[in-house]
């Protein structure tokens, strides 16, 4: 072939393949009104319980406010961790995400007097961080591991979903005379840095979005290429207590990744910023990289509950199928970090197993986080539990309660995307959006009672008499039996593509789609080299995890309760149990237990719990 010929057959080909990247786009969570039994009082929980306790600890019991006056003034001193501005500004984006659904003039003005004192922190060549200001100017960008990259990140996300929410933008122009400091000192002068917490990658890639400005993406994708080259500096490099450049995945070049390794949030951010720019530019050595480097985690180093990171001492990993129970670490963020992460991987892809992943990450592992009540939260989520393990409303390093407070308001999301021609439905829950198909407006309306039941009735109402257009449903890895139905007739859906049952019709108004998908109790066997768990075995239904909780148990000796081929089980809805659960009850011949969803753990009275269970027999 000629030389122009294979340049402009590369140039063909590389086009498509970015196309191909761009075609599936999430449905913004602010147009989809979550309606549902199960959502809806967690979203409302975060305005109510979540977001107070968070702000009463970011302003009145901590210094994070603090911080920001005294170094607005250049004096008096720092007080609390290097890293906590970034709490405030991931409180502001929860605050934003909730101003977005529930409009609130009392809040709004609260946060925009906290926004003020930010940007009069902010030094005039746009630098801003509350800890080297007070510090010691002298000392910034010294050190690689000392987040002052990570608090940009969080500073832009909550600039973003502010300016989203309000049409404000003084909070943005901050966040974009701080990036373009950080741009203009690094990749313009081509000075490596590597981020030690990362996070500004994904960050900058919602700032493109929101300012069409390729400057941002380019240096998101630069930052991605900076790692593996023997350029970090800092004690995550040279302090012992660390595991060096795999602490936070900088031994190798992201293209050459295989395996999970090191920090489990880092991870997390660093892999979401590389599907992000990868959906951008098409950059197959970063999908190639992220497809093996998922199945590590999910296949080798991923709890039932989709928690990752079993080891206390790195916050992250340590050998593969090393997963113990009692001393599981599993942080809140990691989880929050999967939902990114496998968010990212489905849009670029269409295949349905990163959202069954997302899903079980969501519903057991970043759920547990926090209690039912919306103002006590879990760092660590282990699977076994001797009664000591509590959740609490604040930790000295707060990243996991103001996680939460970003993460439920924003699960509209995560419900719905769209392509050319088609709706794809990924979380089943109660609620409305209304999407642009083809040459159609289109108004959805879902109603189900899931995670309880696997019945989903899906309503369309479009702009006109009638629409073409494709509906694909996700089936759920879980689910190994289900049915279609159009107003009340059954459909061939013998055929899936990546995972989704898929629909393609002309749909007239107020045409009814509906999925049934059994929903039976399962029981769950672990990898056998997964040391912690022989012997024994976990139960599902649908989505949710469950778990014994000794309270629920007292007639029956906590370490003798078994599971075998010939427990029965039965399920009951009990409205008035833990906000409203579904139970299931394991019976053994004249004696039976009660399980209860892993999330609603630790919601009453003190006592044992455990999700994995011992097995009688082969």
């Amino acid at each position: 072939m000629k030389p122009y010929l294979l340049f402009i057959f590369l140039l063909i080909f590389w086009a498509a393949d970015t196309q191909a990247q761009r075609q599936i786009t999430p449905v913004n969570f602010s147009k989809v009104t979550v309606k549902d039994y199960f959502w809806k009082p967690r979203i409302e929980k975060v305005h109510s319980a979540t977001l107070p306790v968070c702000m009463t600890y970011t302003e009145d019991s901590t210094a994070r406010i603090k911080n920001f006056e005294n170094a607005a003034l250049r004096s008096g001193k720092h007080k609390g961790i290097y890293f906590d501005d970034s709490d405030v500004y991931k409180v502001i984006e929860g605050i934003a995400y909730t101003l977005k659904t529930t409009p609130d003039k009392i809040l709004e003005a609260k946060t925009d007097e906290w926004i003020d004192k930010i940007a009069a922190a902010q030094l005039p060549d746009g630098y801003l961080n509350t800890y080297y200001t007070l510090k010691g100017l002298d000392k910034r960008w010294t050190d690689m591991e000392k987040h002052e990259d990570y608090c940009l990140g969080h500073l832009i996300e909550g600039a973003v979903a502010y300016f989203d929410a309000t049409g404000k933008r003084k909070l943005l122009d901050v966040s974009i005379r701080f990036a373009n400091h950080f741009d203009s000192t690094f990749r313009l002068q081509n000075r490596p840095w590597v981020t030690g917490h990362q996070e500004l990658e994904l960050a900058l890639v919602k700032l493109f979005h929101t300012t069409n400005d390729e400057r941002y993406l380019k240096l998101a994708d630069w930052l991605i290429e900076q790692r593996g080259k023997g350029n970090g500096r800092g004690q995550i490099w040279t302090d012992k207590n660390f595991d060096g450049a795999r602490y936070c995945q900088d031994d190798v070049p992201v293209r050459d990744m295989t395996d999970i390794k090191g920090h489990a949030v880092r991870a997390m951010y660093l892999y979401t910023g590389m599907a992000d720019v990868a959906a951008e530019t098409g950059e197959r050595g970063y999908t190639q990289a992220l497809e093996r480097v998922w199945e590590d985690v999910t296949g080798r180093n991923m709890y039932i509950t989709g928690g990752i990171g079993s080891s206390t001492k790195n916050e992250g990993f340590t050998v593969d199928y090393d997963l113990p129970n009692e001393s599981a670490y599993c942080e809140t963020c990691a989880s929050v970090g999967m939902v990114f992460w496998n968010q990212r991987m489905n849009l670029y892809s269409g295949e349905s197993k990163y959202v069954d992943v997302l899903e079980r990450s969501l519903y057991n592992g970043a759920l547990a986080g926090v209690q039912l009540t919306g103002n006590l939260f879990f760092y660590v989520n282990p699977l076994a539990s001797f009664g000591l393990h509590h959740r609490r409303p604040w930790y000295g390093t707060a990243c996991c309660p103001s996680n939460v407070s970003r993460l439920l308001p924003s699960v509209g999301g995560y419900i719905y995307n769209t392509s050319k021609d088609a709706l794809w439905v990924n979380l089943y829950v109660g609620s409305e959006t209304e999407v642009v198909l083809g040459d159609h407006k289109v108004k959805f309306t879902q109603k189900t009672n899931y995670p309880w039941s696997g019945e989903v009735e899906l309503k369309m109402t479009p702009d006109s008499s009638k629409a073409d257009f494709a509906v694909k449903l996700r089936i759920p890895a879980w689910c190994d039996k289900y049915t279609v139905e159009i107003n009340g007739k059954a459909v061939d859906n013998s055929l899936t593509d990546k995972g989704y049952a898929t629909i393609n019709r002309t749909w007239l108004k107020n045409d009814v789609l509906k999925l049934r998908m059994e929903m039976p109790v399962k029981v769950v066997a672990a990898d056998p080299r997964v040391k912690a768990n022989e012997g024994k075995r976990a139960i599902q239904r649908g989505p949710l995890v469950y778990c014994i909780e000794e309270q629920d148990n007292r007639h029956l000796d906590y370490d003798q309760m078994v599971l075998s081929k010939k427990t029965q089980f039965s399920t009951t809805f009990e409205p008035a149990l833990l906000g409203g659960v579904t139970t299931i009850k394991a019976q053994n011949g004249n004696e039976n237990f009660t399980l209860i969803p892993y999330y609603s753990w630790d919601n009453r009275q003190a006592g044992r719990m455990k999700v994995w269970i011992d097995w009688k027999g082969k």
